[in-house]
């Protein structure tokens, strides 16, 4: 029965794009074979581009089909994770609670958190419908996970959203465990792969809490849930497979050391390219330009000029562009897709810094005012400000005084925080020509007549920056020089204490390059436990835990 529902699922899935409707016919009732396919549909029409058709499509059924209520949240929630708009994320947030109240009402009624397990074993008498319903509830459980996580990157609301959804990760482990459930495993390793994926990226000191209320996070088990899911040609099939291709890409770079697996993330998704809009093709492909960042121009133009339905997508374009000319220190080209963006206000603003002063009056703005409009210009989301912003605000401060001191190369300071420098560093050209830029700004510092408060912080930050670039380029000694004067610097910096646990972190990453993982773990561990409350520290202990991760098993001492 089982292979039968797979089979008609996939053909579905095949005629949604041989056969595009102009008006996707709407059932007239709604079984649970119906549902599942209408849902596949659905998901078809929005990897080809449409999104509204798709939301027309399961709208009518969404508050009585249990199917049609996870697709129609999906969409939005989608949505609310491409604006990270407050309004999006409440109406997102409003619509996983009504699809909620949707599955309930499939759900067994006694079948509670911390009974399912029992009744199983005790061969209770779940329908299939009944166990379709444990599978959705827990889908949509997840996807508050998501936007907990895309509301604030502050490591207090990952406990929050962790007890919020126990109730998922509980039901995903019993359908693991459970022979009742093995018709839906692709549903299941969907969602175990997943959570553990998840969770095995959080630091240390929040994994202990969340283990203690039962969470636990296991990265190769969850890739090789996903991997089996993403080949199993079941409804959730390409959901494993973009998981797994958003894990190595953008989750390994932000909250990693960019290790990600882009060999592995373009295979899962072969089979699927034929299926997918040249819209979605570029953001598949190229989510992350580690892909092709001096060749992905092009595809990002297409995927923006091929629709206009979906601002969010030319959004992520925009966000992709900006740092593709960021990359090539093409700093008027990135201005100008950072005011399309209009997102984080900073970003506008730091490009005015690397660009000539004939540049900047074509622009027609005074960059002084701008920067002193910063601080009220913050934005908030769910009532938390976003860190990059705390982090602009913190820096626009020098502004305030009589006598403003300029930033100094301050758009290679924000390309480090997004870990730009792991995707430049792969080119040696590209490389070398942000040294030459640092180094200029190494002079300039260096023979600075009248030294102000904010000398020895900018030092510092041209020093780690420095030694980057030379640590990319295999000159190893010379990058440890660098990172060790920031280190020995440590009692002068006074507003970035930021850059020293960074330091730390870099330099145990040197020492790893060079194979003495006794040294590099000593340095990785000190930042990790001995700096708090600093810039973006949240984002540095997603990547130390990515970085101790790596080393564990590596022989240990200097080979």
């Amino acid at each position: 029965c089982f292979a039968r529902i797979n089979q008609s699922v996939f053909l579905c899935f095949q005629d949604c794009f041989e056969d595009a409707y102009d008006r996707i016919p709407a059932a007239c009732q709604m079984d649970l074979q119906t549902a599942i396919q209408e849902t596949q549909c659905a998901l078809n029409l929005v990897l080809n581009n449409k999104f509204s058709e798709a939301l027309d499509l399961l709208k009518p059924w969404w508050k009585d089909s249990m199917y049609h209520a996870l697709g129609y949240s999906s969409i939005l929630v989608m949505q609310a994770t491409m604006t990270f708009e407050h309004r999006d994320i409440q109406a997102a947030m409003a619509t996983i609670k009504e699809a909620l109240h949707t599955c309930q009402r499939f759900r067994k009624r006694n079948s509670v958190v911390g009974s399912l397990s029992s009744l199983i074993n005790k061969q209770s008498n779940l329908q299939e419908q009944e166990m379709h319903a444990e599978i959705c509830y827990a889908e949509c459980l997840l996807q508050k996970a998501t936007l907990t996580f895309v509301q604030d990157e502050n490591m207090i609301s990952f406990i929050k959203g962790g007890i919020k959804i126990r109730t998922s990760y509980q039901i995903y482990k019993d359908c693991q465990n459970s022979d009742a459930f093995r018709q839906f495993e692709g549903g299941v390793k969907l969602g175990i792969g997943s959570f553990n994926l998840m969770l095995s990226l959080l630091p240390q000191r929040i994994l202990r809490l969340l283990e203690f209320i039962g969470f636990s996070g296991n990265r190769g088990f969850g890739l090789s849930q996903l991997r089996e899911g993403a080949s199993s040609h079941s409804l959730r099939s390409i959901l494993c497979a973009l998981t797994l291709l958003f894990y190595n890409t953008y989750v390994s770079l932000i909250l990693g050391t960019g290790e990600g697996n882009l060999v592995e993330a373009e295979a899962l998704l072969e089979p699927y390219q034929q299926n997918i809009s040249d819209t979605l093709r570029p953001l598949t492909l190229n989510l992350n330009v580690m892909c092709g960042v001096f060749q992905a121009r092009a595809r990002y133009e297409e995927c923006i000029s091929s629709q206009q339905e979906w601002k969010q997508i030319h959004h992520l374009c925009y966000w992709e562009l900006m740092w593709t000319h960021s990359y090539q220190q093409e700093w008027q080209q990135a201005y100008h897709y950072a005011d399309l963006l209009s997102l984080f206000f900073y970003f506008i603003w730091l490009y005015y810094f690397m660009m000539s002063e004939e540049e900047i009056k074509k622009t027609g703005e005074n960059i002084m005012e701008l920067f002193r409009q910063v601080e009220g210009l913050k934005q908030r989301l769910a009532g938390k400000s976003i860190p990059t912003e705390k982090f602009a605000v913190r820096k626009s401060r020098r502004y305030k005084a009589a006598n403003p001191v300029p930033l100094v190369i301050p758009a290679l300071e924000m390309m480090y925080v997004w870990n730009g420098f792991t995707i430049v560093g792969k080119r040696a050209d590209s490389t070398e020509s942000l040294l030459v830029t640092i180094e200029t700004a190494e002079e300039q510092l260096r023979s600075d007549t009248n030294p102000t408060e904010f000398h020895p912080d900018d030092s510092c930050l041209v020093q780690m920056l420095k030694g980057l670039c030379l640590k990319h380029l295999g000159r190893l000694l010379q990058a440890e020089l660098c990172f060790t004067q920031v280190l020995s610097s440590e009692s002068r910096i006074r507003y970035d204490h930021y850059l020293i646990p960074f330091t730390l972190y870099e330099l145990g990453l040197l020492y790893k390059q060079q194979g003495d993982f006794t040294k590099a773990t000593t340095y990785i561990e000190n930042a990790k436990t001995n700096y708090k409350d600093y810039s973006m520290e949240s984002r540095l202990h997603f990547r130390i835990h990515a970085a101790l991760n790596s080393l564990k098993g590596s022989p240990v001492g200097t080979p």
